[in-house]
């Protein structure tokens, strides 16, 4: 079995380049981070381990799907539900595809923001 500890520090390190512009907040007691101001349910992206995985939250990709067409067959494996993608481990190449499905989500994520409040 993956270390957890280090799948889910690996997702937050993923995720660091974000907070220059984010603000960290919880949803449903799940540490995430969001826009300045935006509502709860408008996160960027939210963090949960549990016992067998690490569950990754990106509601935004029901806004942009388009997001995900790129990526491999088994990066979207891990999404497991509407918003939600499980890495029960994480390795280069999936860090890799995470980090690349990131950075296009949030180049979508910030220009919606970054338009609404101009």
């Amino acid at each position: 079995m993956a270390d957890l500890e280090s799948v889910e520090a690996r997702i937050w390190e993923l995720l660091e380049p974000y907070r220059e512009e984010l603000e960290e907040a919880t949803i449903y007691g799940m540490p995430s981070l969001r826009w300045p101001g935006s509502g709860s349910h408008d996160y960027f992206a939210a963090v949960q381990r549990s016992a067998r995985k690490v569950s990754l939250y990106a509601i935004a990709v029901d806004t942009w799907p388009e997001t995900l067409q790129p990526s491999s067959a088994r990066f979207q494996s891990t999404r497991t539900g509407k918003a939600t993608f499980s890495f029960p481990s994480l390795d280069d190449e999936l860090a890799s595809e995470l980090e690349e499905f990131l950075r296009r989500l949030y180049v979508l994520y910030r220009e919606h923001h970054s338009s609404a409040t101009t």
